[in-house]
């Protein structure tokens, strides 16, 4: 029998916000534990908690970017649970009446579009950290991640694949870089993963039994899990067994989802409205200016990419991948860059540089205008490409101008012809063996002949006017 997985994500994404939900604590990470904390967010009694107005204009922001309904009136509730590091005993979320609904986000699996449905984007605040580790026979709780600023976009079942699942985290997370509402980053658990996941045969409707994964923090590892999910289940059904409702844990290091707990129902948290905060009124002015604000997006940059600067699918895809990216590449052409010879850099030399230092191109020490100008020197013949790429690795590492590197390393390309014949009359008397056989037939020769005077002319030679040379005294016997 063949089987149908049927996928829904719930992704928090931690706001970019100087600080905590409902106090005024920073949300730096890394900072000592317990030193970012205060009487609200640790749950002192008697205290009031304050919205963030910053975290819930960013909720908004995510809301319109991903073509949900923004509510205009929405509150928060609290859902009750014990865990050692809840210190209130209770976490201030938003239930009924969440601030968005009703969106989607549009990914493409093999050329082919498909709608991944949102229900819902509602804003929460994060628990502290529990630290098991080091602690010898006890456990630590760090609550200085308590009451950090969350996000809660819950999509619906409509993805039926682990590599469907990774496209829309992907995307979403593309989309949260674009508005600066969340930096992504899945290793510092500023974006997580919860994967509810369940499998029926092919042809029926009706949802099987569900389990979820909890806390995946990396697109490797959600693929892997669900593709483990997925198996694990149908062996279950093939075998007899009823597949248990129950939340599982991700072990990376034996690639195997674990049984955490039973899976709890809403109504095991007990929700009821919060009775310390005012329900949500959201303007139609404000969500109308929130909405003028927006960026542009991926998809929309990646169109305007093909048609205005004329560049390959390929090309567009990655660099509008990261709006730091896209930027870069765009500042380099509006000063006069060649869109596909900017793209090619960027997509190369520039790339390789950054993944080797791992820097991010928002911190990158070479300026477009540098390359422009690289650009310009190499399209008049001043550099060959070989040099220009050593040039180019200098002003990333030094920030010097172009022309300057090249004047203090002496790297202008020879293009006197007196120069590069007598380089090529050299190289062709040093290697008669190798220009009789070339002359016998074996024109692949030719590349062994170029390298050999680019080498003596420690490749400043003009590989144009080399390869012409070569081939006039080659075929004239000269």
């Amino acid at each position: 029998m063949s089987y149908e997985a049927v996928i829904g994500l719930e992704v928090h994404a931690q706001m970019l916000t100087d600080t905590k939900i409902f106090c005024g604590c920073p949300t730096t990470f890394g900072a000592e534990p317990n030193t970012q904390t205060c009487p609200v967010c640790i749950g002192m009694p008697g205290v009031l908690p304050v919205l963030n107005r910053e975290a819930l204009r960013f909720a908004i922001m995510t809301g319109l970017a991903t073509h949900c309904r923004i509510s205009p009136y929405s509150r928060f509730a609290r859902k009750n649970y014990f865990y050692p590091d809840l210190p209130k005993g209770y976490q201030i979320s938003q239930y009924e009446l969440p601030l968005c609904e009703d969106g989607f986000i549009e990914i493409s699996i093999d050329g082919q579009a498909k709608r991944i449905g949102i229900t819902r984007i509602h804003l929460e605040e994060d628990a502290g950290k529990n630290i098991h580790e080091g602690a010898g026979n006890w456990s630590l709780v760090d609550l200085n991640r308590a009451g950090v600023p969350l996000m809660e976009i819950v999509s619906e079942p409509d993805i039926r694949s682990p590599r469907e699942a990774v496209e829309y985290m992907q995307k979403l997370r593309t989309i949260l870089r674009y508005l600066g509402v969340c930096d992504g980053n899945m290793e510092e658990g500023s974006l997580r993963c919860d994967a509810n996941v369940s499998v029926r045969r092919s042809g029926e409707t009706a949802f099987g039994t569900r389990t979820e994964i909890k806390n995946i923090n990396s697109f490797r590892f959600v693929e892997k899990a669900l593709e483990y999910e997925i198996k694990r289940q149908i062996r279950e059904i093939d075998s007899g067994r009823r597949i248990l409702q129950e939340t599982r844990l991700w072990n990376a290091e034996k690639g195997v989802t674990e049984p955490m707990r039973g899976k709890e129902e809403a109504h095991d948290y007990r929700y009821f409205p919060e009775p310390d905060l005012v329900p949500i009124v959201v303007p139609k002015e404000w969500i109308d200016e929130i909405r003028a604000s927006l960026p542009e997006f991926p998809d929309a940059k990646k169109e305007r990419f093909l048609s205005e600067y004329r560049l390959p699918v390929h090309d567009a895809n990655l660099l509008v991948s990261e709006k730091a990216l896209a930027d870069w590449f765009e500042e380099a052409v509006n000063l006069g860059g060649q869109p596909k010879a900017v793209a090619n850099w960027m997509m190369g030399e520039l790339m390789r540089l950054l993944n080797e230092d791992d820097v991010p191109i928002e911190r990158c020490p070479l300026a477009p205008r540098y390359l422009v100008e690289m650009l310009a020197l190499l399209e008049n013949g001043t550099i060959s490409g070989k040099i220009a790429k050593a040039v180019f690795e200098d002003m990333y590492r030094t920030g010097k101008r172009p022309d300057a590197i090249i004047r203090e390393k002496g790297l202008v390309q020879i293009s006197d012809v007196g120069e590069i014949e007598q380089a090529v009359t050299d190289v062709l008397s040093k290697h008669p063996h190798e220009v009789s056989r070339f002359r016998a037939g074996e024109e692949k020769l030719l590349g062994f002949f170029v390298g050999q005077v680019m080498k003596m002319t420690k490749g400043k030679a003009n590989p144009q006017k080399v390869n012409e040379l070569l081939k006039e005294k080659l075929s004239s016997g000269t």
